[in-house]
């Protein structure tokens, strides 16, 4: 029997070291995203970063199931993850912006700096998180920002001032959603997400090219992702009672 225990632990430690593969392979996904960008071919780069983002929605849960901390303490997986979320949310969206000249000439550059320096002061803010699983600050989620700059089209000048004031709000604590994680409002907030992703989905489908009615869905749904955060930090009792009900809060 001991033998046999003994035999177990490699195929343990294989085992949980090839979820941290899975995870860095994200950093790969998004290298194809660039080229892509660089070729100016910006709908394939969004595919591949969103394939990234699906390695990053799986990943966590495989971790946990397998305990990979456990088996492998030495080997952070937080830190890995960490630096994977800067490459697809910041990096990538960044030089997305810049490459394709949204903004115009020096303001897509300008942007793009202030965008990748200031993600990486909140990367390494520990307090980015509220008791109530709200981001304290804006979450430098530049990957839909920017997805959604491709999806609508704004002009230079509106996509400047939302970059701008995306920019100020990461260092102030003003609350932003997590939709899953967040108790209060959370149906309404996954219906709304939902309808975000899923007209974003369509968007990409048809190459940015989709109907007006499908934009404004996107467009409010989004708004609204953007603003909530805010709106139940001014007001703590909205949803509380709903949420308390469900036995959440």
């Amino acid at each position: 029997m001991r033998i046999l225990s003994e035999r177990k632990v490699p195929f343990a430690e294989i085992r949980a070291f090839s979820v941290h593969i899975l995870t860095a392979s994200g950093s790969f996904l998004a290298f194809l995203g660039v080229v892509a960008a660089a070729e100016g071919r910006f709908v394939t780069m969004f595919w591949w970063l969103g394939a990234a983002l699906l390695v990053d929605g799986i990943d966590g849960p495989i971790a946990r199931r397998l305990k990979v901390s456990e088996v492998l303490p030495s080997w952070s997986g937080v830190m890995l993850d960490n630096i994977i979320d800067y490459v697809t949310y910041v990096l990538l969206p960044a030089f997305a912006l810049y490459q394709s000249h949204m903004i115009g000439e020096p303001w897509s550059f300008i942007a793009a700096a202030l965008i990748v320096i200031s993600s990486a002061i909140y990367y390494a803010d520990s307090g980015m998180k509220t008791d109530e699983n709200f981001f304290s600050g804006f979450p430098v989620v530049w990957n839909m920002v920017i997805f959604s700059f491709f999806v609508i089209q704004p002009h230079g000048l509106l996509a400047m001032a939302i970059v701008i004031v995306s920019v100020i709000l990461t260092f102030l604590p003003v609350n932003f959603l997590h939709p899953v994680r967040v108790k209060r409002l959370r149906p309404l907030n996954l219906i709304i997400f939902a309808l975000w992703c899923l007209t974003g989905f369509y968007a990409l489908i048809v190459s940015f090219e989709a109907p007006v009615w499908v934009e404004t869905i996107f467009v409010l749904s989004g708004i609204y992702l953007y603003c909530v955060g805010g709106l139940l930090q001014l007001f703590p009792a909205l949803g509380a009672k709903a949420a308390a009900n469900r036995g959440e809060y």
